[in-house]
C-alpha cells in the first residue's frame, strides 16, 4: 500500500495517538515531546564523508519521542515498533549493539558536552522504516536529542543538535558518517533541499522544483546495514585515493579529501591509481559537479535535465562506488518504461533500502501503479513505497 503525500497531514492526530499510548504504559501523560523527519538525498551520495556537496530534503514521515521526568537517574525507553524496553544510566551509557545505541549516543553526547541528562520515562514510535535508506537513525538521534533539549530547557539550536547527533552517531554507535542526514533532518524547510557542503557546514535553501514534480520512494525489499563494515571499506577506499592521488603528484601536497580534486585531474587518476581506487575517486569527483549541475537544473525548471542527472547519478552508484544491488538496479531499470518518472536512483548509501524517482506532478498515482505492477512481474510482491514532499525539520514542545 502507497502513503500519499497527504499522510502528513495526520501528524497530530498520531501524536495524540501516541500520547494516548505512553499513558497507558507509564500510567502518566508525557510532558514533553520531539519529533524529527527522515529524508531523502536527491543527489550527492558518498560525498559527505569526503567534505564534499550533497542535496537532501527532509520528507514528511517522522520518528517520534515522547517523554515525562522520572525519578531517580536512570532513563526508561520503550520502542513501540520492535515492542522493546531498555534502561540507560544517565551518566555512564554503555553500548549494546543494538537501537538503543542511537539513545545513548545522544546521552553521552551531552554529557561530554557538559550538559545535564536527566532521568525521564520515554516512548519511541516512528513512521520511517529502519534499514531503508531514508535516514531512520539520524530521526531517531534528532527526536531523541530534541527531547532531551526540551525536558532540561538547554535551548540548543538546530545546528548544534544536528552537530551532536552526529557526533554521537559517529564516537559512540561507531559509523563514521558525514553530516548528511543529521543535517537534512535538522534544518529542513518545507517545500525545499539543502545544498550542504559539508567541508564548511554551509546550507543553502533551494526550492524543490516548483510545482511540477513529486518523490515516490520504492523499498528494495533489502534492508540497508551500515555497521556491517562495507560502508568503512568505501570510507577507507576514499582516504586511500587520495593519499595515492598525493603520491603520484596529481593532488597537491594540503590537499585533504577527494573533494579537493577537479574533474580535469581524472585522466591523471585513471593513468596513475590502481583501478578500483580511481572508480571511487571518478564517482566523488563526478558526484560533486551533479550536485551543482542539479541545483542549476532546478532554478530553470529543466525536469528532463533533472532526469538525466539522476540516472547519472545511478551508473555512477552501480558501476564506480558499488553499493547499488540487483534489486535497486531492476526498479531503476524498471521505471525507464514508465512514463511519468524522469528519472530514478537509489537514495541512501546503497546496499539495500530504496530507490527515489522524480514524478511529474500529478501522475503519481500512474507511476505508482505502473512501478507496483512492474516489481510484482519481476519479484512477486508489490513493494512498500511513499509519495513524499519536502517538509520541516526536527520540532519539539512541551505538552499539556
Amino acid at each position: 500500500m502507497t502513503e500519499p503525500a497527504g499522510a502528513a497531514q495526520d501528524l497530530e492526530a498520531w501524536i495524540e495517538e501516541r500520547v494516548g499510548a505512553f499513558r497507558g504504559r507509564y500510567g502518566r501523560p508525557p510532558r514533553v515531546l520531539g519529533c524529527a523527519p527522515g529524508r531523502v538525498n536527491l543527489i550527492g551520495e558518498h560525498t559527505d564523508y569526503t567534505e564534499g556537496l550533497v542535496l537532501p530534503c527532509a520528507i514528511d514521515r517522522h520518528t517520534l519521542v515522547l517523554a515525562a521526568p522520572a525519578a531517580g537517574d536512570r532513563i526508561r525507553v520503550f520502542a513501540e515498533d520492535l515492542e522493546a524496553g531498555v534502561e540507560i544510566e544517565a551518566g555512564a551509557p554503555r553500548r549494546s549493539g543494538d537501537w538503543s545505541d542511537y539513545v545513548k549516543a545522544v546521552v553521552d553526547s551531552l554529557a561530554a558536552l557538559g550538559h545535564r541528562v536527566p532521568a525521564l520515562d520515554m516512548t519511541i514510535a516512528s513512521r520511517l522504516p529502519m534499514r531503508s535508506g531514508l535516514s531512520s537513525s539520524a530521526a531517531l538521534g534528532l527526536a531523541v536529542a530534541r527531547a532531551f533539549d526540551r525536558a532540561a530547557g538547554l535551548g540548543l539550536d538546530s545546528r548544534t543538535l544536528a552537530e551532536l547527533v552526529h557526533r554521537g552517531e559517529c564516537e559512540f554507535v561507531g559509523i563514521g558518517c558525514g553530516i548528511l542526514d543529521q543535517f537534512a533532518s535538522a534544518l529542513g524547510r518545507r517545500g525545499h533541499a539543502l545544498r550542504i557542503d559539508c567541508r564548511t557546514r554551509a546550507v543553502l535553501e533551494r526550492p524543490f522544483a516548483g510545482e511540477g514534480l513529486a518523490l515516490l520512494i520504492l523499498h528494495s525489499g533489502v534492508e540497508r546495514r551500515l555497521a556491517d563494515g562495507l560502508y568503512g571499506q568505501r570510507v577507507a577506499e576514499c582516504q586511500a585515493a587520495i593519499a595515492a592521488a598525493r603520491q603520484h603528484g596529481i593532488a597537491k601536497p594540503g590537499d585533504r579529501t577527494l573533494r579537493d580534486l577537479t574533474p580535469q585531474l581524472l585522466p591523471a587518476l585513471e593513468r596513475d591509481l590502481e583501478p578500483v581506487l580511481f572508480r571511487r575517486a571518478r564517482h566523488v569527483v563526478t558526484e560533486n559537479a551533479r550536485v551543482d549541475d542539479f541545483c542549476a537544473a532546478m532554478e530553470r525548471g529543466d525536469s528532463d535535465a533533472l532526469g538525466q542527472i539522476l540516472a547519472a547519478g545511478q551508473r555512477s552508484l552501480r558501476d564506480d562506488y558499488a553499493v547499488s544491488t540487483p534489486e535497486l538496479d531492476a526498479q531503476c531499470e524498471m521505471a525507464e518504461d514508465v512514463p511519468a518518472i524522469l528519472g530514478s536512483r537509489l537514495t541512501g548509501a546503497g546496499f539495500g533500502g530504496c530507490t527515489l524517482h522524480l514524478v511529474r506532478a500529478g501522475r503519481e498515482a500512474e507511476a505508482d501503479e505502473l512501478m507496483s505492477a512492474a516489481c510484482v512481474r519481476r519479484f512477486g510482491s508489490r513493494p512498500r513505497r511513499w509519495i513524499v514532499t519536502p517538509c520541516d525539520g526536527a520540532f519539539s514542545r512541551a505538552l499539556p
